[in-house]
């Protein structure tokens, strides 16, 4: 179904960051456990519940797009910089991560490590579209 309605422009925006040295399983796996993140604890990020024409129904999504954006290890900790500096919304997936097996041992891997010392492979954010394009400074557009 096509729509005649002129674009939305949102005035926030959520964004991934992937370090660009993650295989393609990785990548995906780190984008979905991010985007959880910001979904569970900004309800205005997700719209209404969804419903097909029989009338089954579907668990909302997001209300706007996810764009998805890669860089260097070196970006990822200038952008982790920019969004603790900044105060804004934001998930973390470190290398240590892709080891565990459930969400306890996940947090105790970020819990043991400074922040300045995460060995970030991927890095949510959700704000004014302005101060995301900010953090992410350096990162280019995941192919």
């Amino acid at each position: 179904m096509t729509s005649e309605s002129a674009p939305v422009r949102f005035d926030t925006k959520i964004a991934v960051l992937l370090r660009d040295d993650l295989q393609t399983w990785q990548r995906l796996n780190v984008t979905a456990f991010l985007v959880s993140g910001l979904g569970t604890e900004l309800p205005e990020t997700i719209g209404e519940p969804y419903a097909d024409a029989d009338g089954t129904g579907y668990l909302p999504l997001f209300r706007q797009p996810v764009l998805v954006f890669e860089g260097s290890k070196e970006v990822l900790k200038s952008a982790h910089s920019r969004v603790l500096g900044r105060d804004l919304p934001r998930a973390v997936f470190i290398g240590d991560m892709f080891s565990t097996g459930h969400d306890e041992d996940n947090r105790a891997a970020v819990r043991a490590v400074h922040g300045a010392d995460l060995d970030l492979v991927g890095l949510a954010v959700y704000g004014p579209r302005n101060a995301v394009d900010k953090v992410l400074k350096g990162a280019r557009m995941h192919p």
